[in-house]
């Protein structure tokens, strides 16, 4: 007995190594290189041998493994502008509010302003970057001499701030002379004017909730079945759907996050079914949202957006997650001593167990890897087993402690698609 486990131990290692070297082989042999991670370069290599479940896709998830990574931007960016060439996507849906809509839109369709100005459209700070406001700057030199049907159009997806969604419900009232109670109005601006308190249960959300339907049904009874009408139906309903998510921020997870994902779902396909003159979507979100399972680690069943849109479109759905190995990376810090600060971490090498620890072995810099090629082939069992990445939210990188912000996924049921970067860097947040 013990000779035996001599022997095993033995050779181990070795059998371990053969398995990699097989992973890594196939990984090779099977992923599109990505030449660079430049969003004005051209995808020659992915152009010439694009898996044909992603060219017959509609609606194209691109997920980022962190909200600040300069090469998730870009190499999105890259994509978009392939997809708008190539399979004539001229919808635009992000993780963003949908009051940064109207002047994005109208910036991107000529309008006055700059760099500068359009992003404070934006109500989340992460899309504050060079990066960002280059790609919309792209959109508005590809708007400049296209009728309106065929210019590229923004949209926001996100219920999470209700800034300014009681002004569009009053500018309409007061311009198509509505007799709407004013209590209702103040309600409304209460609503909408409130911040979420992420730190405390509050019952007032609910309390307001009767009252905004009651204004709803009042602007539905008026008739008023003009231009302005879809707008601010939809402005009303963000203002509902802000006001109902809450009120279940502290409820027992994961209630509000499914109820936010379940409305930016709802969303999306309000605006692919109304809004999309050809129904393609390029949705711009994180890994947790757009992954067609679920969020966080395999087998928690908190049904996700994703989840939501392969439930509904099936294969006209095409999710694609992003994975990294080492670079720059900027987390929040809480520091009642020097005060609350975001800092820039170096990750020197990919850690132990992790997807990332292996595609690092891969002799390409950034590649495509197409999930159904990987089950199909039965070449690599690499993505159908549980493995660790590190899942980086809102608050960036929390090295302490680390576990925290490793779960399992198992890759093949989590993305149709994964780009892996071999080395990230920190966006340019000076718009200069």
């Amino acid at each position: 007995m013990k000779k035996t486990l001599s022997i095993l131990i033995f050779i181990l290692p070795f059998l371990i190594s053969s398995q990699n070297k097989k992973t890594i082989d196939w990984i090779t042999n099977n992923s599109i290189e990505i030449e660079d991670s430049s969003p004005d370069s051209e995808l020659k290599i992915f152009k010439n041998n694009t898996p044909d479940k992603f060219t017959n896709a509609i609606i194209y998830g691109f997920g980022e493994a962190s909200h600040n990574t300069k090469e998730f931007f870009d190499i999105k960016a890259k994509f978009f502008k392939h997809l708008v060439k190539t399979q004539g996507v001229k919808t635009f849906i992000m993780e963003e509010s949908y009051q940064a809509e109207s002047g994005i839109n109208e910036w991107i369709g000529g309008g006055k302003g700059d760099v500068k100005t359009i992003a404070k459209n934006f109500n989340i700070g992460f899309w504050h970057t060079k990066e960002i406001v280059n790609l919309l700057q792209w959109m508005r030199n590809y708007n400049l001499n296209k009728t309106k049907e065929n210019q590229i159009r923004f949209y926001g997806m996100d219920i999470q701030t209700g800034k300014n969604l009681s002004k569009e419900i009053r500018e309409f009232i007061k311009s198509h002379n509505i007799n709407i109670e004013e209590n209702l109005l103040m309600i409304a601006d209460s609503c909408s004017n409130k911040k979420i308190d992420y730190g405390k249960s509050e019952n007032w959300w609910q309390v307001k909730l009767p009252e905004l339907n009651k204004l709803k049904k009042q602007i539905l009874n008026s008739q008023i079945k003009d231009e302005d009408f879809k707008p601010v139906i939809r402005s009303l309903d963000y203002l509902i759907n802000y006001t109902l998510y809450a009120s279940k921020v502290k409820t027992k997870n994961p209630e509000s996050t499914e109820f936010r994902d379940l409305k930016m779902f709802e969303n999306v396909k309000y605006i692919v079914e109304n809004e999309s003159r050809n129904s393609k979507t390029f949705i711009w979100a994180h890994n947790e949202h757009i992954n067609k399972r679920e969020m966080y680690y395999t087998g928690s069943n908190i049904i996700n957006l994703g989840r939501h849109l392969k439930d509904y479109y099936k294969e006209d759905y095409y999710s694609l997650g992003f994975d990294f190995g080492v670079g720059k990376i900027i987390g929040f810090v809480i520091d009642k001593k020097k005060g609350n600060h975001w800092k820039t971490y170096q990750i020197e090498k990919p850690f132990k167990k992790t997807y990332a620890k292996t595609l690092m072995a891969v002799d390409k810099d950034i590649f495509f890897i197409d999930f159904q090629k990987a089950v199909e082939s039965g070449s690599s069992n690499f993505f159908n087993k549980k493995n660790k990445h590190l899942l980086i939210g809102g608050g960036g990188y929390q090295p302490k402690p680390l576990h925290k912000i490793m779960v399992s996924k198992i890759y093949t049921k989590t993305y149709d698609g994964l780009i892996f970067v071999k080395k990230i860097s920190v966006p340019n947040y000076k718009l200069d």
